[in-house]
C-alpha cells in the first residue's frame, strides 16, 4: 500500500448516510430533457428534429470539436420539443425534450467496439460519449489522448469522493469493481502505462476490500491501492496527484504533463461496460439525500430526468426543500428548481431544509488565519477578499490567486462565514479580464 506526504486538508461531516444503500433502478419517466451541454468544451448540436422518434443509444447531439463529447437518448420516444433553457452556470443551453413511450426500443447504433489499436481505442472512447463522471465533465478521449502520451507512466483513478454525501463512487466499486479492473488494463494497454494506483479514502472499508480482494483474484501486480485519509478535498485532482505519486501541479498543468493519466473511478468502470456492451452512456448513478428527501437512495437514472421526477421516486419530499444542490454541498452548484434534469455528470442531487440550508450572516474577518491554514494549496483567501473588494489585481497576481482550486476548504472554516470561495472566483475573473 502506498504511503504518501498529505497536503493541509480539513475534516468536514462525512454524512455518507447511502454507502450500504445498493443502487436501484428507477422506472422510466414520461419525459426527459436531454441538454446539449454536457461537457468542458464545446456544446453539442442536435442531430434530430421535433416529432423525430429516437431509441435508447441513438446520437442525438455530437459537434466537430476535438474538446468535446457525443450525447445519446437515453429513452425511446419522440421528440416533443427542442427549447432553450437557462443552465445552472447562468447560460442558456438548447436542450432536447424527448416524450417517452417506455418500451426501451435500443438504438441500431449500439454495438460493441472492435479495437485493433490504440486509434480505435481513442476513436471508441469518444463515440461512449463519457465524461469525467465525478463532476469535472472533461471529454475522456481528450484525457486519453495527450500529446505527450510517450511520457505518461502512471494511470491514476480518483476513488476519493471526499465530498459528503455522495456515494456512487463507492457503490461502483462495491457493485461493480471487476469493470473498474477491465477499464483500467484497458487504459494501460492501450496507453502503454506500467502502473496503475485507486486513490480511495479510508472511510470505504467495503470499497476497499473489495478492491484489494479482486486484485488478488485476478493476480494483477501493476495495480495497488492507495488508501487515503479521510479528509477533505482528497479527491481534488492536485491534491490526488500528489499524494498518490508525490508530483506536484500547479494551476495551469494538466496530469499528463507529469506523467500521469487521472480519470474518475465511475468513469472508468462505465467505460469497460460501453466496450463489453456497445451501449454509451445514457444512464447513470445518482446518489440522492439530504434532510428534505424522504428516502435517500443510490439510483440508476436515465440522463435528463428532472430532478422532480427523480426525487419522487424516493419517496418525495419530506421537507420542504430550500436549496437543492446537483453535485456534493462543498463544490456543487444550486439549481433554481426541481424542474433542472441530470446531466452526465449529476453525481448527487441534495435538498436541504432551511434548517441546513440557511447561510448564517457575515461579520468581520478575525484575522484568525484558518483559511490560510485550511487552503491545501496554502493560499490566503482572505488576502484575496480584500484585494477584490478593493479591485487590486496587482496584489491577486502577486499572492498567485490563480492557483486557486475553488474547493471551498475556506469558507467552510472561516469562523465569520465569509463567502472566501466566491471571492477567489470572482477575484480570477477580474484578473482574466485584466490580462485581455
Amino acid at each position: 500500500m502506498s504511503q504518501r506526504k498529505h497536503m493541509p486538508s480539513i475534516h468536514v461531516p462525512h454524512h455518507k448516510n447511502t454507502s450500504a444503500s445498493e443502487t436501484v433502478t428507477m422506472p422510466v419517466p414520461d419525459e426527459v430533457s436531454i441538454s446539449m451541454s454536457q461537457n468542458i468544451g464545446a456544446p453539442c448540436s442536435p442531430l434530430v428534429a421535433k416529432g423525430d422518434y429516437v431509441k435508447v443509444g441513438q446520437r442525438i447531439g455530437d459537434v466537430d470539436a476535438f474538446v468535446s463529447s457525443p450525447i445519446f437518448s437515453s429513452v425511446s420516444g419522440t421528440v416533443k420539443d427542442i427549447v432553450k433553457v437557462r443552465g445552472s452556470m447562468g447560460g442558456f443551453e438548447t436542450h432536447i425534450v424527448i416524450e417517452t413511450d417506455k418500451k426501451q426500443e435500443v438504438s441500431e447504433e449500439v454495438k460493441v467496439p472492435e479495437i485493433n489499436s490504440f486509434d480505435d481505442f481513442v476513436k471508441a472512447a469518444r463515440d461512449s460519449g463519457l465524461v469525467g463522471l465525478g463532476g469535472a465533465s472533461f471529454p475522456t478521449h481528450v484525457k486519453l489522448n495527450p500529446k505527450n502520451l510517450d511520457e505518461c507512466e502512471v494511470l491514476v483513478v480518483n476513488a476519493a469522493e471526499c465530498e459528503p454525501f455522495i456515494t456512487t463512487d463507492n457503490r461502483e466499486m462495491v457493485e461493480n469493481g471487476q469493470d473498474v479492473l477491465d477499464g483500467m488494463k484497458m487504459i494501460m494497454h492501450w496507453l502503454n502505462l506500467k502502473k496503475g494506483i485507486i486513490g480511495i479514502e479510508a472511510n470505504k472499508p467495503d470499497a476497499i476490500v473489495n478492491m484489494h480482494r479482486l486484485i488478488e483474484q485476478n493476480e494483477i501486480k501493476d495495480i495497488e491501492i492507495c488508501e487515503l485519509p479521510s479528509t477533505y478535498p482528497k479527491g481534488a485532482e492536485r491534491v490526488l496527484v500528489y499524494e498518490t505519486t508525490g508530483k506536484t501541479m500547479n494551476a495551469g498543468v494538466l496530469p499528463a504533463q507529469l506523467g500521469v493519466i487521472l480519470d474518475n473511478v465511475s468513469t472508468v468502470g462505465v467505460m469497460a461496460e460501453y466496450f463489453k456492451t456497445g451501449m454509451p452512456i445514457v444512464r447513470r448513478r445518482v446518489t440522492v439525500d439530504g434532510d428534505a428527501v424522504a428516502e435517500p437512495k443510490n439510483v440508476f437514472v436515465p440522463i435528463g430526468t428532472r430532478i422532480a421526477d427523480l426525487v419522487e421516486f424516493c419517496g418525495g419530499y419530506k421537507k420542504e426543500p430550500r436549496k437543492i444542490v446537483m453535485g456534493g454541498p462543498m463544490m456543487g452548484r444550486a439549481t433554481k428548481s426541481d424542474e433542472s434534469p441530470t446531466m452526465k455528470n449529476t453525481s448527487a442531487v441534495l435538498c436541504f431544509s432551511k434548517d441546513m440550508a440557511e447561510v448564517k450572516e457575515e461579520s468581520a474577518c478575525l484575522n484568525c488565519q484558518r483559511c490560510h491554514t485550511a487552503c491545501p494549496l496554502g493560499l490566503m483567501p482572505s488576502i484575496f477578499a480584500d484585494a477584490y473588494r478593493d479591485k487590486d489585481v496587482d496584489r491577486l497576481m502577486k499572492f498567485n490567486v490563480m492557483q486557486c482550486m475553488e474547493c471551498g476548504s475556506c469558507s467552510f472554516t472561516c469562523p465569520a462565514r465569509r463567502p472566501l470561495a466566491l471571492s477567489n472566483k470572482l477575484s480570477k475573473f477580474m484578473v482574466r479580464e485584466a490580462s485581455k
